[in-house]
């Protein structure tokens, strides 16, 4: 991981495309704002998370069921 410190105004460019800017700084907290293409999906690790696990839930679940019924429901290769 690399750590850098960083004022209030200041910024970090990632990927010569996306633009972090620390906004504010009050306590414990920092605020940050992005600039980024509209396709570069941008969330909160904690909803990132959550998201994918969620993802690897109905995988799990529904996509093995239905690939259960899919591969009972074709016919056999016939040689």
């Amino acid at each position: 991981m690399l750590a850098l410190t960083r004022k209030k105004g200041e910024a970090l460019i990632l990927n010569n495309n996306i633009e972090v800017t620390i906004l504010e700084i009050r306590g414990d907290q920092v605020k940050i704002g992005i600039s980024a293409p509209k396709d570069v999906p941008i969330y909160r690790k904690e909803v990132y998370l959550q998201i994918e696990n969620e993802n690897k839930a109905a995988l799990h679940a529904d996509g093995m069921e239905a690939f259960k019924k899919l591969a009972a429901a074709r016919p056999a290769a016939k040689r």
